[in-house]
């Protein structure tokens, strides 16, 4: 080959030409596109299995109540609860009363802290999620049901950090927001 036809490359490996340069940046931005898409469809599936499993928890919530030996003591004790307020040291009293039928549902719900010996920490996000939606739903049971003041008391009766109060009351108010 003569020298007019060879290529002549410049001394230092790492030079590109324009031409080179603008190839190379093409190649990241479609590299970096593609590898963007495909994290954004595994979040997306990850986060469809997560509202799956809520769904599903959605569906069967509080089953146990509806069969013995939770059902009779439930018929008997829910209109007393919704006269009295939560946390008051008479609701407290009906909820010793429930014996039995009240340790079942812990031991077979773990939504509630007490499935945990009241360890919130022991509980996984999806119990977490669904525990709250539990409390704000409650508050609509009692005329003077109130879940700010339903998060106060259960923050202090099961131990609730900081960080995780904040969490929780942050959530009720997008909740809330939504239901608007």
């Amino acid at each position: 080959m003569t020298k007019s036809t060879e290529e002549v490359r410049h001394p230092d490996p790492e030079f590109r030409t324009a031409r080179e340069q603008v190839l190379l940046d093409k190649s990241e931005e479609l590299f970096f596109e593609a590898e963007t898409r495909k994290h954004q469809q595994e979040v997306a599936k990850i986060m469809m299995l997560f509202a799956q499993e809520i769904l599903r928890r959605a569906m069967v919530h509080d089953a146990s109540k509806l069969e013995d030996p939770e059902r009779e003591t439930f018929i008997r004790v829910t209109p007393l609860l919704r006269a009295l307020t939560y946390g008051s040291p008479e609701y407290k009293v009906a909820l010793e009363d429930m014996g039995p039928a009240l340790d079942h549902h812990y031991d077979h719900n773990t939504h509630h802290p007490e499935h945990y010996a009241g360890d919130v920490g022991q509980m996984s996000l999806f119990d977490i999620v669904e525990m709250l939606c539990d409390w704000m739903a409650a508050t609509k049971r009692h005329a003077d049901g109130n879940i700010d003041d339903s998060l106060k008391h259960n923050v202090q009766r099961f131990g609730i950090d900081k960080q995780m109060a904040g969490i929780l009351k942050l959530t009720v108010h997008d909740i809330e927001d939504l239901l608007r």
